[in-house]
């Protein structure tokens, strides 16, 4: 089973009804992704992975913000000493996806969730699916729920 072929399975199997969509270009980046959909950058949901004292954890951050890793350390409760972001190695261990693919969906195991309030600006949004030019559309608090999220104001807005 290819990495889509998997998001559109863990898709299902949550009754989250959304179709992966695949395309020529990149939609790796989050302002590839918004011109490949023809939507803002900000509705682009970027999964990232960090490992909070050795433990696997998702961050769903909209694609016009930043982590602010000081405030994740406090919400995960760890120093912020104790919190990094994952090596692409360690994202694809983890995740089972390359960095650019990593899916909100269909992780090997379940990690901590922690997902950013400035995403529920939008009822909808996008989220890459498993490949570095494939995503799919979620409504963002089906989404959320679906995967075990908590909501957390995590963001900065990027300079």
């Amino acid at each position: 089973m290819t990495p889509p072929e998997r998001v559109a399975a863990a898709l299902a199997a949550l009754s989250l009804p959304a179709e992966v969509r695949t395309f020529p270009q990149s939609t790796a980046t989050a302002e590839e992704a918004a011109a490949a959909v023809g939507c803002a950058p900000g509705q682009i949901i970027k999964t990232l992975f960090f490992l909070a004292d050795g433990r696997p954890t998702m961050v769903l951050m909209a694609g016009d913000r930043q982590v602010d890793t000081a405030a994740l350390a406090e919400i995960l409760g760890v120093s912020r000493k104790r919190l990094k972001m994952g090596t692409p190695e360690e994202v694809r261990q983890h995740t089972g996806y390359e960095v650019g693919g990593v899916a909100p969906v269909g992780w090997p195991t379940k990690p901590d969730v922690v997902i950013d309030d400035s995403l529920r600006r939008f009822a909808t949004a996008w989220a890459a699916a498993g490949a570095p030019n494939a995503v799919f559309a979620a409504g963002v608090e089906a989404l959320a729920a679906a995967i075990g999220g908590q909501w957390a104001a995590i963001a900065k807005e990027r300079a």
